[in-house]
C-alpha cells in the first residue's frame, strides 16, 4: 500500500490521534505557562531563588524522557496522567526562565517612574512589568511547545494518546506491512502541527505585544 493510499484508507483514525496530540500538547504548555509565570513572579526579585528555580527545572530537563516516562508509571500508572505529568515538567524550564529573565530585564526607570506616579506594586506589575516582559515569556512559551510536541509523541510508550501510536506501531513491526508509513505518517503529523502552533505563537504574539515592542 501507497503512503497516500495508506492516509486516504486511515484518515480519521489519523484526525483523531493527531486531535488527540494537539489537545494535550496545548493543554499542558497552558498549564506550564501558568504555573511558570508563578513561579517566575515569585522568584525574579531574588538572584538566588531565581539560580534556585531554573536549576531546578534544568535538572528535570536533563532527565531523559523515555526514563521519565518509565519512572512515571508506578505512581500514575499508563494513559493520559504520566503522558500529561512528563510534558507539563519539561515544558516548565522555557518558561520558568523567560519568565525570571523578561521580568529583570525590565529597565528599573520605568518601574521607578510607574512608582512615582503613585502605582502600588501590584499595578506596576500588572501595567509594566508584565506587559514589558511578556514577548520574552511568550517566547518560552513557543520553545516549550515545540519541545512538548515532539516528546508528546514518545508518550505511546505509555500508552498516551496522540501521534505517537503511529510511530511506536511502525517501529514495533519494522519490516511488515505499512510499518514505514505507519511511522512517517505519526511523523509527518507531528511536524505539521508543530508548524501550525508556531504560526499561532506568531500571530498570538502580534495581536498581543505593544506595538512599541514588536520586533
Amino acid at each position: 500500500m501507497g503512503f497516500w493510499e495508506y492516509l486516504r484508507s486511515r484518515r480519521e483514525l489519523l484526525v483523531f490521534e493527531a486531535w488527540q496530540h494537539a489537545s494535550m500538547v496545548f493543554q499542558c504548555v497552558l498549564l506550564a505557562l501558568v504555573l511558570g509565570v508563578l513561579i517566575g513572579l515569585l522568584v525574579y526579585r531574588s538572584p538566588r531563588l531565581s539560580a534556585l528555580a531554573t536549576g531546578a527545572s534544568g535538572v528535570l530537563f536533563t532527565v531523559p524522557s523515555l526514563a521519565l516516562f518509565g519512572l512515571l508509571i508506578t505512581p500514575l500508572g499508563l494513559g493520559v496522567a504520566p503522558s500529561v505529568t512528563a510534558l507539563v515538567l519539561y515544558s516548565l524550564l522555557p518558561i520558568v526562565r523567560n519568565t525570571v529573565v523578561g521580568l529583570s530585564g525590565v529597565d528599573r526607570t520605568l518601574v521607578d517612574a510607574a512608582r512615582g506616579l503613585g502605582m502600588g506594586r501590584g499595578r506596576v506589575l500588572l501595567r509594566v512589568e508584565l506587559p514589558l516582559a511578556w514577548p520574552v515569556i511568550l517566547t518560552g512559551a513557543r520553545v516549550a511547545t515545540q519541545l512538548a510536541m515532539g516528546i508528546g509523541a514518545i508518550a505511546a510508550y505509555v500508552s498516551g494518546p496522540g501521534l505517537g501510536e503511529q510511530i511506536f506501531s511502525g517501529l514495533g513491526r519494522l519490516g511488515g506491512a505499512n510499518s514505514v508509513n505507519m511511522t512517517l505518517a505519526g511523523t509527518l503529523g507531528i511536524i505539521v502541527l508543530a508548524l501550525l502552533f508556531d504560526a499561532c505563537f506568531l500571530l498570538l504574539g502580534r495581536l498581543t505585544t505593544p506595538r512599541g515592542l514588536r520586533v
